[in-house]
């Protein structure tokens, strides 16, 4: 298998998120003044995404493809990264109803790298490809990579086996002509600029990642299905908020009461359900067709 890219100090000093950024003095402001400088450097980041939105486009599209034929959406990466797609792929399933599994998020070091930091775990070219394995992966899929810098060996390892067996892939990272986006079919490059902390990418560049997976996810599973018109019709049920959410929502389109909205969801688990379960029936009442 081919090695993950180490680059040297030289190949860093050229990378963008590994730049110094103007603020020298940052540790000598004030809390006022670091807030402020964090919030004009944020701002910015939506302008970053927005120059990348092609891109982000011919993903989406891909991984629609892909899920659309049954076909499952891994995200893989190390660090911030790596639990940014951890938190995407988890959130699927209460929020849009899609089945566990269909999108999985993997981190170098596993689960236990949630928490804590696994020294260098993002440093084996091939712990990506065998993490992918471990869900027997295949060209179904489409499995999507995940780092700031573009270099780190465990994504750039595991997505050039990716390239080799037939299997798509996409990237998110903040460096042009990276590693990462040279082996990836669909990159997204999202060019945020030096962190305010230099080398920092749990900042601007993790915000730009998490903008981009909000829109991946949102559009592709928007696309299959699980939303009606703006609403989550899908999601699970899973606390009372969600409860009264989908009460609000039965109640917003059908003539019926709080008492039996509640009572249909308890029997069919979904809005969705309930909502096809009603517009099949032949209307009835007062204001009924003869």
């Amino acid at each position: 298998m081919t090695p993950g890219c180490i680059s040297a100090s030289t190949e860093a000093d050229a990378r963008t998120t590994e730049q110094a950024s103007a603020y020298r003095n940052f540790d000598h402001l004030s809390i006022r003044s670091m807030l402020r400088v964090m919030n004009r450097e944020d701002r910015s980041v939506a302008r970053s995404v927005g120059r990348a939105l092609p891109e982000v486009e011919r993903l989406a599209e891909a991984i629609y493809r892909q899920m659309n034929a049954g076909g499952r959406l891994f995200y893989l990466g190390a660090g911030t990264s790596g639990r940014l797609g951890i938190v995407d792929a988890s959130e699927c399933p209460p929020t849009f109803g899609v089945e566990s599994g269909r999108v999985v998020g993997l981190i170098a070091g596993g689960d236990a790298a949630i928490r804590k930091a696994v020294e260098f775990a993002e440093d084996q070219p091939d712990g990506g490809w065998n993490d992918l394995q471990a869900h027997h992966v295949g060209s179904g899929d489409v499995v999507v990579g995940l780092a700031a810098s573009g270099t780190t060996p465990y994504v750039v390892g595991a997505l050039a086996e990716c390239r080799r067996r037939n299997i798509p892939t996409g990237c998110i990272t903040c460096n042009q002509n990276s590693p990462l986006a040279a082996q990836a079919d669909y990159p997204v490059v999202v060019v945020v600029g030096p962190e305010v902390i230099s080398g920092s990418t749990r900042l601007k560049s993790g915000t730009a990642q998490k903008f981009v997976l909000n829109m991946l996810t949102t559009t592709v599973m928007v696309r299959l299905g699980y939303v009606r018109g703006n609403r989550m019709v899908h999601m699970q049920l899973s606390n009372n908020k969600l409860w009264d959410r989908g009460i609000r929502m039965l109640r917003q389109e059908y003539p019926i009461t709080e008492a039996e909205a509640r009572r249909l969801l308890n029997i069919h688990g979904s809005v969705d359900a309930v909502m096809r379960q009603l517009e099949s029936q032949p209307p009835t009442g007062p204001n009924a067709p003869h």
